[in-house]
């Protein structure tokens, strides 16, 4: 019977990265562990990110008592906001993963009303009948990061979030294996465990493993020092102000994100900024070039962050220039290799020399590899480990690597997908059913798109399209032919020939007025068309047609 079983849904988060989101339910009560975001695997005109479908959660919405998170990372907490938009649900979270989510909450003008209870690590909540959740310390590369040990009436559930086994943090506590000991010692029904990175051996090394490759780089720079990062990651942040501060340089944050995310954990405790230590970017072109760091978004190379403006000239104040130390101090995220490698290059192009971890040991992965993952099992014995939070291929390979290495048997390995109803007793573990469940595209303002068949059918009704097609010299940049411009449903006939012109025109003069950099970069200039043609058309038109340009390289 349904109301004596504990069930398990996982809405996302299992079978690739992003889209964290699972409920477990008995009987007719039910929470939800993380709402995460994730980014579309391939370019979708319109689409900015991706949520978890929330078919589920809207059908059983009178079950649900809370969401409970782990951490703040915005693939565990950025789909939260549209989730709260529809069903109003108390949130539990350390104070800073809270203060993190409130910059979101405050964008969708929620903030006022969203119901938020801060927690600490060690701290317990009663939900409902059933339900009490214990939020455990763990170390990742963002701080304030808990494991959850999920009391049942069938036995207790411990979710991992994202970890590694960091004994020396930068900031804040070593992970607290102690207590998930003791959990474990009271026996465990189910681990739920980030297996991300099970194909890595050994132990993930520990964020202050990096302070000593920053130190020889800042000691050594002759000039100037670029550094970009995730700017979540709090900790390397730290050490990029300290060493900064050690080496007598001022720091200037560039790009919203990171200056937002420097001010967030600042103002809660997690990241302590000397006196006098940060400058505008303004002020940065007027210090010795030998005494300023610049601390810079956009590590992945996306065309709009701060970094690649620096690469490209594009920033207001400042660019990559001759004697500059890039440092990438970040892991490239699967997909964004060419972006990445074309930010190197337009640094190299400028002058500057870049660093990145197949240089310098200057970036470690925040999730545990197998030494990890086995402290973790063995410190919590459980009956069954389902792994999450990784691609299929590894959901397997950690099967493998457990039972080859007898730390658990095959029958103790449950491998799930995403919608699978697993149901636990307190001996067996077994899919009985799937739910529906999906993804939902978010556009750039931020609107759910719940069919984005007829979502671009409405768009292209009303608005249209415009597609500019452009070739370019891959070595030069310079336009090899006249642009084309191809519209559908966009302007009456008698007045497109006056208003493509225009456009064509428009286009030739972006393409003129970038930087070489710019016009040999695929994606920068892709975009800074789209952008030109998108302002043109809504001020000489009020019209909102989608805009796709196609670049081609001859």
């Amino acid at each position: 019977m349904r109301d004596q079983t504990l069930e398990v849904i996982p809405l996302g988060g299992l079978g690739g990265f992003g889209l964290n989101m699972m409920v477990i339910r008995f009987g007719s009560e039910a929470i939800i562990v993380d709402a995460g975001l994730g980014f579309p695997d391939s370019d979708l005109p319109g689409v900015e990110i991706l949520i978890p479908d929330f078919t589920f959660i809207r059908e059983h919405y009178e079950e649900i008592l809370a969401v409970v998170l782990t951490h703040g990372h915005d693939d565990h907490i950025g789909a939260l906001a549209f989730l709260l938009r529809e069903i109003a649900l108390p949130v539990y979270g350390t104070h800073f993963t809270l203060a993190l989510l409130a910059e979101s909450l405050k964008e969708h003008g929620i903030l006022g009303s969203a119901e938020l209870h801060g927690v600490e690590p060690g701290d317990t909540a009663s939900l409902g009948s059933w339900f009490t959740v214990e939020w455990i310390h763990v170390t990742h590369s963002l701080t304030c990061c808990t494991a959850l040990a999920i009391s049942t009436p069938v036995g207790v559930l411990i979710h991992s979030g994202d970890f590694k086994v960091d004994e020396t943090p930068v900031i804040g506590a070593p992970f607290d294996l102690e207590r998930l000991t003791q959990i474990g010692d009271d026996g465990v029904l189910a681990l739920f465990l980030n297996v991300t990175n099970v194909e890595r051996a050994g132990r993930t090394p520990s964020e202050s493993s990096v302070i000593p490759s920053f130190e020889r780089s800042f000691l050594g720079a002759a000039g100037r020092i670029i550094v970009s990062c995730v700017s979540s990651s709090v900790h390397r942040i730290q050490i990029v102000l300290d060493v900064a501060n050690q080496t007598d340089r001022k720091v200037a944050l560039l790009g919203r994100s990171m200056t937002s995310s420097v001010e967030t954990a600042e103002s809660n405790g997690q990241l302590f900024v000397p006196d006098g230590l940060l400058i505008s970017a303004a002020e940065a072109r007027r210090v010795d070039r030998d005494r300023v760091v610049l601390l810079a978004a956009g590590c992945q190379g996306d065309p709009r962050s701060a970094m690649t403006r620096l690469a490209t000239d594009q920033h207001k104040n400042l660019s990559v220039t001759q004697g500059d130390l890039v440092m990438l101090s970040a892991r490239h995220i699967p997909g964004n290799e060419r972006a990445v490698s074309r930010l190197i290059s337009h640094c190299y192009r400028r002058g500057g020399t870049v660093v990145d971890s197949s240089v310098q040991p200057i970036h470690v992965s925040g999730h545990g590899s197998q030494e990890d993952l086995r402290l973790m099992i063995e410190a919590t014995r459980p009956k069954f480990v389902v792994p999450i939070h990784a691609e299929h291929r590894m959901f397997y390979r950690f099967k493998e690597w457990v039972t080859q290495r007898k730390i658990l048997s095959d029958e103790n390995v449950v491998i799930i997908e995403n919608g699978d109803v697993l149901q636990l007793g307190e001996s067996q573990a077994r899919v009985m059913e799937k739910a529906v469940i999906g993804r939902t595209f978010i556009d750039g303002g931020r609107e759910q798109v719940e069919d984005m068949v007829a979502r671009d059918r409405r768009h292209l009704s009303n608005d249209g399209i415009v597609v500019a097609f452009v070739v370019v010299n891959p070595s030069s940049g310079g336009l090899e032919s006249e642009p084309e411009v191809l519209t559908r449903g966009f302007v009456h006939e008698e007045i497109s020939a006056e208003l493509i012109s225009r456009l064509k025109q428009l286009i030739e003069e972006t393409v003129a007025d970038s930087s070489h950099e710019e016009r040999i970069d695929y994606g920068v200039i892709k975009e800074k068309i789209r952008l030109a043609l998108k302002r043109y058309i809504q001020r000489a038109t009020g019209r909102r047609p989608m805009i796709i340009p196609v670049v081609v390289e001859v």
